[in-house]
C-alpha cells in the first residue's frame, strides 16, 4: 500500500442520495416504536415525536448543506469542528465517530438484523452462551459479527462495487417498504381505532422529560441525514450534488418514517407493542398472518443490510481524512493502490463494531443518540463562526430565515442534552468519558510529536 494513493470521485447524485437514505432507514425505524410505546403511552404522542425528530433532521440537513457547500472534502464534523474550534475538537469528534458515530450504529443495525433473522429460529436465538450485565454472547451476536465481517470485506474491494450494491439494496428497500405500507393500510388486518387507544406508561418520569429522553431513540433513527458529507471527496461535482443529496434523502426518509409508524399503529394496539424490538415483524404478522409475515420479516432483515453497508462505507472516510491531516493514527490514511479504499480504517471499524455488538441493545442506542447529538449541535453552531468569515457561501433557505433554522436545531438538541444528563447520568457519563479519552489521546500525541 501507499500513503500517496488518493480517493477518487465516482459517486453521482443518485449514489450520494441512496447513501443518505440507507444510513437513515434501518435500526431505529425497525426497533424503536415498541420502546416509545412503553415510555410515552399514547399513539398520538408517538407520532408527534417522529414528526419532531423529522423536523429536527430536516433542519440539520439544511444547515449541513451550507457547511457541505463550503467544505467539499471528506471528514464531516471532523472537518467543520477543526476549522471552527481548533484541532482538539476536530480530533475528539473523529475519535467519537469511530466509536459512537459508526462502529456502535453498525453494531446496532447488525443486531437488529439478527433479531429479525431470529424470527425463523426462535429457540436457537434464545440460547445465549454468556449473559452479563453489559455483555451478551449468543446466536444473535454471532450473526451480527458475521454480517459486519462480510460487508466490511466487500467494502475493501472498491467504492464502485460498494456503491453499486448500495444502490440496489436501497432501491429494493424503499420499494418493499412502500409496498408494505400500501398493502398494510389497504388490505391488512388492522384497526384504525388503535390510534386512539392509550396504554399505561412503564416509567414514572413526567411526560415532557421522557419526551426529551425518547428523542435520543428518534435521533438514532434519523441519524444518517448527514451521511453524504463523509464521502464528499468521492462525490462528483460536490458543490452541486452534496447539498441536494442531503435534502432529497432526508425528505424522503421523513415521509417514509411517518407512513411506517402509522402502519405499525394501525396493525398493533400500543399495549401489545410495548418493549418489542422487531416491531416490523410483529406488525407484519398482525396485518397479513404468520405465513405472509415470514416473507416480510425476511424482507425487513434484508433491508437492514443496506443500513449496515452504508455506514461501513461512510465511517472509514472520516478516519482517513483525519489521518491524512496528521490528526489520527497514520495507518488509517493508507489507501489500497488497486482498490482505492481505506482498507485499514474499514477493518479497524469492523473490529470495534464486533466488540460493541456484545453490548445490550437499549443501552447501545441511547449512547449513540446522546453522543451524536452533542456533535451535531456543535457542528450546526459552527455556522455562527463561519458566517463571520469572508468568502463564506450561503444556502438560500438558511440565509432567508437566518438565524431561525440553526437556532431551532440547537435548542432541540440542547434540551435533549440537558435532560439526558439529568435523567440518564450513567450513559451521559460514558459519553463524557469518551470525549475526555479522545482529548487525552490527542494531547498525548501532540506532546510526543513535538518532543
Amino acid at each position: 500500500m501507499s500513503g500517496q494513493t488518493s480517493l477518487v470521485r465516482r459517486l453521482g447524485l443518485i449514489s450520494a442520495t441512496t447513501l443518505v437514505v440507507s444510513n437513515m432507514i434501518g435500526t431505529g425505524i425497525f426497533t424503536t416504536t415498541g420502546f416509545l410505546a412503553a415510555d410515552l403511552g399514547s399513539p398520538l404522542v408517538v407520532l408527534l415525536i417522529w414528526i419532531v425528530g423529522g423536523v429536527s433532521a430536516m433542519l440539520g440537513a439544511i444547515c449541513y448543506s451550507e457547511l457541505a457547500l463550503n467544505f467539499t472534502s471528506s471528514g464531516g464534523e471532523y472537518l467543520y469542528l477543526t476549522r471552527a474550534y481548533g484541532p482538539t475538537w476536530g480530533f475528539v469528534t473523529g475519535w467519537v465517530s469511530f466509536f459512537a458515530g459508526f462502529s456502535a450504529p453498525i453494531a446496532a443495525a447488525a443486531l437488529a438484523f439478527a433479531s429479525y433473522i431470529a424470527f425463523f429460529f426462535p429457540a436457537r436465538h434464545a440460547a445465549e452462551i454468556v449473559n452479563w450485565s453489559l455483555f451478551r454472547l449468543g446466536p444473535q451476536q454471532l450473526i451480527a459479527c458475521a454480517l459486519v465481517v462480510s460487508l466490511s470485506l466487500w467494502n475493501c474491494l472498491g467504492i464502485r462495487r460498494s456503491a453499486l450494491l448500495q444502490n440496489w439494496l436501497t432501491t429494493l428497500k424503499i420499494l418493499l417498504l412502500v409496498i408494505f405500507v400500501v398493502a398494510g393500510l389497504v388490505a391488512g388486518n388492522g384497526n384504525w381505532s388503535n390510534l386512539s387507544q392509550t396504554t399505561s406508561r412503564s416509567i414514572a418520569m413526567p411526560l415532557w422529560e421522557q419526551f426529551a429522553i425518547s428523542l435520543f431513540w428518534i435521533y438514532v433513527s434519523y441519524s444518517g441525514w448527514n451521511a453524504a458529507v463523509y464521502v464528499a471527496e468521492e462525490i462528483q461535482n460536490p458543490r452541486h450534488n452534496l447539498p441536494r443529496a442531503l435534502m432529497f434523502g432526508t425528505t424522503m426518509v421523513v415521509v417514509i418514517y411517518f407512513a411506517l409508524n402509522v402502519t405499525f399503529l394501525y396493525a398493533i394496539p400500543l399495549e401489545s407493542m410495548k418493549g418489542v424490538i422487531p416491531i416490523g415483524a410483529l406488525a407484519a404478522s398482525r396485518l397479513f398472518g404468520p405465513h405472509t409475515a415470514s416473507g416480510l420479516n425476511a424482507i425487513m432483515a434484508f433491508a437492514l443490510l443496506s443500513t449496515v453497508n452504508a455506514m461501513i462505507i461512510a465511517g472509514p472516510r472520516v478516519y482517513y481524512a483525519m489521518a491524512r491531516a496528521g490528526q489520527f493514527f497514520s495507518p488509517a490514511a493508507l489507501v489500497h493502490p488497486r482498490w482505492r479504499t481505506p482498507v485499514n480504517s474499514i477493518l479497524a471499524q469492523a473490529a470495534c463494531a464486533m466488540l460493541l455488538a456484545l453490548t445490550p441493545f437499549p443501552a447501545l442506542i441511547v449512547y449513540i443518540g446522546f453522543t451524536l447529538n452533542v456533535f451535531a449541535v456543535m457542528s450546526v453552531s459552527s455556522l455562527f463562526v463561519f458566517r463571520r468569515r469572508p468568502g463564506w457561501r450561503t444556502v438560500r433557505l438558511v440565509d432567508r430565515t437566518y438565524p431561525l433554522i440553526p437556532v431551532t436545531f440547537i435548542l432541540i438538541g440542547s434540551w435533549m442534552i440537558i435532560e439526558g444528563v439529568l435523567k440518564k447520568p450513567a450513559i451521559s457519563g460514558i459519553t463524557a468519558l469518551t470525549l475526555l479519552t479522545g482529548a487525552v489521546v490527542y494531547r498525548t500525541r501532540s506532546r510526543n510529536s513535538v518532543s
